[in-house]
């Protein structure tokens, strides 16, 4: 048996030997495998991160910032506004961040905190050098957030919701950022945008040089360059965009937050992704077969069906109000829900550039009582500028014309997204400085050639066109564009606030002073004469921080003086862009040339003639210390004004119903056995209290249900979709009741089926506690 038992083992032990063997072969295979894999994700060329976040301010009684307009408050959301961030490391060594608000600008103030709590959190890891905050110039998002009195006049002062709301946000975008950094690569790519904008100052375009014009093809510039992330693991997620196009798509009369037609793109292309890459993503699938993604009308629809729905429907009444947590609103929301837990959500960002004088209302300024173009030099109608306004392609349907604005730039950013090839590859570095642009000395050509001649920049002031707006939004009173005179009588009321000496007013010439804000102190400074200036380098990528609006020739100048430094005659493929409202705001910036014609933007160049030249020359030294690897001077700190601020907007004291009604109840529900086809628009009105009281940060006002099988509601639409809307009312100027207006203009892509709406507020008491609610309405049929 012995033997027997010895024969039988050897055979199973000469197997177990060439198993060992394989298996040792094929471990040894896997280790290599892995091992060449760690050495791909070690040897990656940067470490790439993206954030975003919810940065909606108060969306009821506040002044929007934008067109400066005190009867333009916030009574609604077209859809909610955030913060998308990036962050690009090289490993062990340099890192920047960018981030772009869905917001008119970027405030010093907010820069200010924010980077104190990246210290607190980060220590030296993020700076006022290497992280850049801009704004996207959305005339639709609530103002008070900027320190400076001439920003926050019309918001009746400082807004700390708004402001709270944009910092939080901020550093939210940035944390999720720095904590969603892998190795990864990043693409860049360009192309032009044909019809997203026109010049809307093109008399003072024209007064530039004859051959500098004749280098351009158009008299804006219609390049985007887009650059793509791509994770090491997850392939891509996400990209950025500068265009150049103003954020006005929305009129000065709309009182919705939004976050106008590059906020529109974003989510447009987000949304794009979602659905173009949902077919591989089997958690989504199993938590919303059969759901329509966060889609808007510019995708296409599918099947029909509607006849056994009605029954269905109709056991479903409309729910009366009833307490809630704001935790439900959050939970709530369709991202939320469709949400891959172990995959970095894709980050899409339109980014603002030389907008200045860059209008997204394409079809041009008409006389709203003849129809007839507005006059060329002066964008009048007999004189009056209130008469002429500039008409978008969806006109007059403003929420048409950001639709169709948004979706040009969407589409165009999708072809750049597809096929971006271009690597970029280099370093990582940055230089930034703060100047002192109320004094600057500027070495300029001596007019008639021969030689250069120091001049300087002025303190800020704001000349008569300011006050006449644009072909955009136009101002009041008998002001006109193209005003390089002024009169005795706004002289002597802005003379009343505080009088320009003779100095000023040389310095400032051609332009009359209308608002010598730059010396003006009380209650604390109106307007910003510290101003920072910086420069982001990825590899070929090149972003100019600017702390205002660049025209688009202003633009053009400057990127080309700030290439000529860092090729110096090589042949390096640079990707120079400018990021406009950035870190700061100061207004415009125009040529010398424009400037001399005092349209708005000459206007509202704070600085005076030269303010062009000393971008260009302080820029041209960041650029050369960036080549040389030297250090700049840190130049003097911006005030932190923040505990001096003002506020005189009237808090919220109590919010109340009819009796026998709750909050959350409808008021005006959808009709009995109700069916609504695609492309039509559902209405329902809520009981409800003041937004102020929870910004549902994160969370949402508004959304649209969609039954699964007979008990089952999943979301389908939040109001972070384009297609809905929130709109808050009350009966009566100070009356404590009010009403929540929810509007859905059902896509051509959604799924036939039983919906319905429902409305998150939350109420305060008269002793101040705050208390959440729901409501929903009816069920309806969408066939």
């Amino acid at each position: 048996m012995a033997g027997a038992s010895m024969g039988l083992q050897v055979p199973s032990l000469n197997v177990c030997a060439r198993k060992r063997c394989r298996l040792f072969w094929v471990s040894l295979v896997v280790l290599l495998l892995a091992s060449s894999t760690r050495v791909a994700f070690s040897d990656s060329k940067y470490l790439v991160g993206l954030g975003s976040y919810d940065i909606t301010g108060p969306a009821a009684d506040v002044n929007m910032m934008g067109y400066a307009m005190m009867e333009q408050t916030t009574s609604g959301v077209h859809f909610r506004l955030r913060a998308r961030s990036f962050i690009v490391a090289e490993p062990g060594k340099n890192r920047v961040v960018f981030v772009n608000l869905d917001a008119c600008m970027a405030s010093q103030i907010v820069t200010i905190k924010v980077l104190e709590r990246l210290k607190a959190r980060y220590g030296e890891l993020y700076t006022e050098k290497n992280v850049a905050i801009s704004g996207i110039h959305t005339h639709a998002g609530p103002a008070g957030y900027l320190q400076y009195v001439v920003y926050i006049v019309t918001s009746l002062g400082f807004v700390r919701q708004s402001f709270d709301a944009l910092v939080d946000g901020i550093e939210q975008s940035i944390i999720q950022a720095h904590e969603n950094l892998r190795p990864g690569s990043i693409y860049v790519n360009n192309g032009e945008v044909i019809d997203a904008g026109i010049n809307r100052s093109p008399s003072a375009y024209l007064n530039n040089p004859t051959e500098e014009r004749s280098k351009y093809k158009y008299d804006v510039d219609k390049e985007m360059t887009l650059i793509k992330f791509v994770d090491d693991e997850w392939g891509p997620i996400g990209s950025f965009n500068w265009f150049a196009t103003h954020g006005t798509s929305m009129s000065n009369t709309n009182s919705l937050i939004s976050g106008d037609n590059k906020g529109a793109a974003a989510r447009f292309m987000e949304d794009w992704f979602e659905q173009n890459n949902s077919a591989s993503s089997e958690s989504v699938q199993s938590a919303a077969e059969g759901i329509p993604r966060r889609v808007s009308s510019i995708i296409p629809g599918i099947s029909d069906r509607e006849h056994e729905l009605l029954e269905l429907a109709a056991s479903f009444g409309s729910a009366p109000g009833k307490p809630a947590t704001k935790i439900l609103s959050v939970a709530q929301r369709v991202r939320s829900a469709l949400r891959k837990a172990d995959k970095p959500s894709f980050v899409s960002a339109f980014c603002q550039s030389n907008c200045g004088d860059v209008s997204p209302n394409v079809l041009g300024a008409f006389c709203k009582d003849t129809g007839l173009p507005c006059d060329f030099n002066h964008s009048t109608c007999g004189g009056k500028n209130e008469l002429c306004v500039a008409r978008g392609p969806g006109y007059p349907d403003e929420f048409e014309s950001t639709r169709v604005i948004g979706e040009r730039q969407f589409r165009r950013a999708v072809e750049l997204f597809n096929n971006a090839t271009e690597e970029l590859t280099g370093q990582i570095d940055y230089r930034h400085t703060y100047l002192d642009f109320s004094q600057l000395e500027v070495m300029v050509p001596k007019q008639g050639g021969g030689g250069t001649e120091a001049v300087k920049t002025c303190p800020a002031a704001m000349g008569f066109a300011f006050a006449a707006g644009t072909i955009d939004g136009s101002g009041a009173f008998d002001f006109k564009q193209g005003d390089d005179k002024g009169n005795a009588f706004w002289k002597m009321v802005g003379g009343m606030l505080k009088a320009p000496n003779e100095e000023q007013i040389a310095c400032q010439q051609p332009k009359p002073i209308l608002l010598d804000t730059g010396e003006m102190t009380l209650p604390y400074q109106w307007a910003p004469s510290v101003l920072p200036i910086q420069i982001l380098r990825v590899g070929q990528l090149v972003i100019l921080s600017v702390p205002g609006e660049f025209t688009t020739m202003a633009g053009r100048r400057l990127r080309d003086a700030v290439k000529q430094v860092l090729t110096n005659d090589k042949n390096e493929k640079l990707h120079v862009v400018i990021a406009g409202l950035t870190n700061t705001y100061s207004q415009y910036i125009t040529t010398f040339e424009e400037y001399e014609i005092q349209r708005y933007e000459g206007a509202s160049t704070l600085y005076g003639p030269h303010t062009l030249s000393a971008y260009i020359q302080e820029f041209q030294k960041l650029a050369g210390a960036l080549v040389r690897d030297q250090t700049v001077e840190p130049g003097p700190q911006p005030p932190d004004m923040l505990s001096k601020q003002i506020s005189m907007l009237t808090p919220v004291l109590m919010d109340t119903t009819p009796l026998g009604t709750n909050f959350g109840d409808c008021s005006t529900d959808v009709p009995m056995n109700a069916t609504y086809k695609r492309g039509s628009m559902v209405s329902v009105v809520f009981w409800s209290a003041c937004p102020r009281n929870d910004l549902m940060t994160e969370g949402t006002f508004a959304l649209v249900e969609i039954l699964q099988g007979t008990d089952t509601w999943v979301p389908a639409y939040d109001d972070d979709d384009f297609c809905l809307r929130f709109i808050w009312s009350r009966p009566a100027k100070l009356s404590s009741r009010s009403h929540a207006t929810i509007e859905w203009r059902i896509p051509q892509s959604a799924t036939p089926g039983v919906y319905r709406i429902r409305h998150f507020g939350a109420a305060k008491a008269l002793l101040g506690s705050v208390r959440h609610f729901t409501g929903s309405s009816s069920a309806f049929v969408v066939a």
